[in-house]
């Protein structure tokens, strides 16, 4: 076998083996132009923003409706409360007992003290006489005031040796003893109300925006329907006034779904955060619907009345319990934010993130 013999090739001289070259880092101005460029951004960006919203979210609820305490009560009052040491020690010792200020409304009558009961002026009617006294809640215009009152008021008047009838001249209703179907009813048709729109921007994208306002008239109206029929004829849990409950959840979907359509015109794909804020973070806990208003932190409670989930809330709570005594209030309220942001959105209907092309002239010859 022959064998065959490589010689190897000779190495010139002066010359070195070369190696492969090191990378070298880029400075960070560089990274920091290829981070924004790449894939992680917007990952990062929401992963960071979903921290913050979650925690903001746990707080605003824990801190409107874990630890309710009342701030400044209204009470009717019929009699001298001056007049009666008794009458006197006892408001005094509620005040102590719940650490809030009783605001005591004189009135010459039981008949208009009731009347501003109904009117939702005050809470309860505290009756002076010299050898009792009573204490008519209304459960309709707070439950959980008329809870604390149910607790406190009877402690306080054994303590200070004074008696005392209490009694519930507007309770909720049975199926509803909490009053928390309508914050319920209410939070329902705000989230769907600006999903809805969220919805149509995604999958429905060529609608033009007299067409999105249509459609999303639409979804309120039969939204807010379903919601009537599942809760008053369904399940009968709370007696719903048709049409009135009907239109006023129609409402509020349209307002909720033309806020958000307002945020994605002017934002565009980052306008859930703002719609979340408005709706959600701070509209829904300073409702009034889980928790009375005299019980919220004083910020929560002026600044609820003011947007949408506590207007709706306070509308149906009206409609529902007090229903002669309508306000128009929380109807402008509903109505000023679905006009503003449909107005808004129709300034700026160019920078609607979608649409399509609109078609041929009638008449116009087609194109080869």
């Amino acid at each position: 076998m022959l064998r065959t013999h490589v010689r190897p090739r000779p190495r010139l001289r002066g010359t070195r083996r070369l190696r492969p070259a090191a990378v070298l880092p880029q400075p960070v101005p560089e990274q920091i132009r290829a981070f924004r460029a790449g894939p992680f951004l917007t990952p990062v960006v929401l992963a960071l923003l979903l921290a913050a919203v979650a925690g903001l979210f746990a707080g605003s609820y824990t801190a409107a409706m874990a630890n309710p305490t009342p701030h400044n009560l209204p009470v009717a009052v019929v009699g001298d409360v001056d007049a009666e040491p008794g009458a006197r020690a006892f408001v005094s010792g509620l005040e102590d007992a719940m650490d809030a200020s009783v605001e005591l409304r004189p009135y010459g009558t039981y008949a208009q003290a009731r009347d501003a009961v109904e009117e939702q002026r005050v809470f309860a009617v505290l009756r002076v006489a010299p050898d009792r006294m009573r204490v008519d809640l209304s459960g309709a215009a707070g439950a959980s005031v008329a809870q604390l009152l149910t607790e406190e008021a009877p402690r306080v008047a054994k303590r200070v040796g004074v008696p005392l009838t209490v009694r519930d001249i507007k309770p909720m209703q049975s199926g509803d003893p909490q009053g928390l179907a309508l914050f319920y009813i209410s939070l329902a048709a705000v989230i769907v109300g600006f999903m809805g729109a969220i919805q149509l921007s995604v999958h429905a994208r060529t609608l033009n925006p007299a067409e999105r306002i249509a459609f999303t008239a639409a979804y309120a109206l039969l939204g807010g329907f379903t919601i009537y029929a599942v809760v008053d004829l369904l399940l009968g849990v709370v007696r719903l006034p048709f049409p009135q409950s009907w239109l006023t959840l129609a409402l509020t979907m349209f307002t909720s779904g033309m806020v958000f359509t307002m945020f994605n015109t002017l934002m565009g794909r980052w306008a859930i955060l703002p719609t979340w804020v408005v709706m959600v973070l701070i509209g829904n806990p300073s409702s009034g619907g889980a928790v009375s208003w005299p019980l919220l932190p004083s910020p929560l409670g002026e600044i609820g009345r003011w947007l949408p989930p506590g207007a709706s809330v306070n509308a149906q709570h009206t409609a529902v319990y007090f229903a002669g005594h309508q306000h128009p209030f929380p109807y402008l309220v509903l109505a000023g934010w679905a006009i503003a942001g449909t107005a808004v959105f129709w300034t700026w209907r160019h920078r609607h993130p979608g649409g399509r092309d609109p078609g041929p002239a009638a008449g116009a010859p087609p194109e080869p």
